[in-house]
């Protein structure tokens, strides 16, 4: 029989997104088999302390969903962990500590881990800051590297990126933070340089359409920036448009394929955060109804913008189709797309035939296979004696 891969699914986080990771690692954590993962559960509060245990995810999640706050009293089983960022102190440590009262702790390790999955959304997770922790200790892990989570999270960046490959983007003005407390007015006359009302306001650096809102009004687009400000320094303006949502999920590595398409059929305004997880209005469409022809070229610019990112494992891609026009934008990129039960990122390889076990294979399989290419790299420079 062979010899079982070790595993730790990573959910919670320091972002907005905590709740959703939490849904999407009950996903992630029943298609695992236990038959061929020995699984860690690596649970990581709100307050960024990072925990471990059987019970870790069930106990996160019903604190979650009874608004209160997670405190590891209460669980038997539990240790407060962490990762180093040492390829020679591989696995995951147990921080205990020092006896007879003594201030301080010390460190035993917990368990190796042949490979990480981070179910991490938004910042600290799936902005490149972790991806960066794991390069560090040398760990295999699945889904994109440093830079491609970094540029895909920051909408600002990335769309100069997609222009500059010839992909279709909404056109995007960015605002500081700074720029709305130095001068407000200033920064609501750059914001409407855009164009005309609505407006779509976004924190440069998140997901889950946290922080998003649609503005009608200058006074609209105030508050609209003022609460987009609040989860990021960095709050960018694009135009409103009148769309349908396309959404492909990508899988792969240097050779990634392209799922069918899906649409959005958003209960409420926008594709709101309570539109996504609370809103029953709120529908998908697999295979979405369009033309084969715009199919395959959303399709195609879906792989071009994955390759152009340098991403790996996985990304799921979200395009507008301006109705009337049929005109393509891609919108985003999201290098850790939700994985609940609703989430259209497993919706669409499961219409595509990969079933959910299978998906969690592959992607894993992808992060091994990642690993060993960054172990083929020279990192050491000797040069030749004369």
């Amino acid at each position: 029989m062979a010899e079982k891969i070790s595993i730790g699914v990573l959910f919670g986080g320091r972002s907005g997104e905590h709740s959703v990771s939490l849904m999407s690692a009950r996903f992630v954590l029943d298609q695992l088999d236990p038959q061929k993962y020995e699984i860690t559960q690596i649970g990581i509060t709100r307050q960024g302390e990072w925990l471990s245990g059987p019970n870790v995810h069930q106990a996160m999640l019903e604190a979650d969903q009874a608004n209160t706050d997670f405190s590891p009293d209460d669980l038997g089983q539990i240790d407060i962990v962490s990762l180093l960022p040492t390829p020679t102190r591989d696995g995951l440590y147990r921080l205990m500590r020092t006896q007879h009262g003594t201030h301080g702790e010390v460190i035993g390790l917990l368990s190796k881990l042949d490979v990480l999955f981070p179910v991490l959304h938004g910042t600290f997770g799936e902005d490149g800051t972790l991806q960066g922790l794991f390069e560090m200790a040398d760990v295999a892990y699945v889904g994109c590297g440093v830079v491609g989570s970094a540029v895909a999270m920051d909408k600002a960046v990335f769309a100069d990126i997609m222009k500059a490959n010839n992909i279709p983007v909404v056109d995007t003005v960015l605002l500081l933070r700074s720029e709305l407390e130095a001068d407000m007015d200033a920064a609501l006359d750059k914001a409407e340089t855009i164009g005309d009302y609505p407006l779509f306001i976004k924190p440069a650096n998140l997901g889950s359409s946290v922080g998003i809102s649609k503005v009608k009004s200058r006074s609209d687009l105030l508050e609209g920036l003022m609460d987009a400000a609040q989860y990021d320094r960095r709050v960018v303006v694009q135009k409103g448009l009148d769309v349908r949502e396309i959404e492909i999920s990508v899988l792969g590595n240097d050779q990634p394929e392209a799922s069918v398409c899906g649409e959005v059929l958003p209960g409420a305004e926008f594709y709101s955060y309570d539109a996504k997880y609370h809103d029953d209005r709120s529908q998908t469409v697999i295979p979405a109804d369009i033309p084969d022809e715009l199919a395959e070229q959303m399709r195609g610019y879906a792989v071009d913008a994955f390759k152009a990112l340098d991403l790996a494992g996985l990304a799921r891609v979200d395009f507008f189709l301006e109705k009337g026009t049929d005109r393509i934008y891609l919108n985003e990129i999201n290098t850790m797309p939700g994985f609940t039960q609703i989430s259209m990122y497993p919706m669409l390889w499961e219409a595509s035939g990969i079933s959910g076990p299978q998906l969690v294979d592959r992607l894993v399989e992808l992060g091994l296979e990642r690993k060993a290419q960054r172990d083929a790299t020279t990192h050491q420079f000797h040069r030749e004696a004369n």
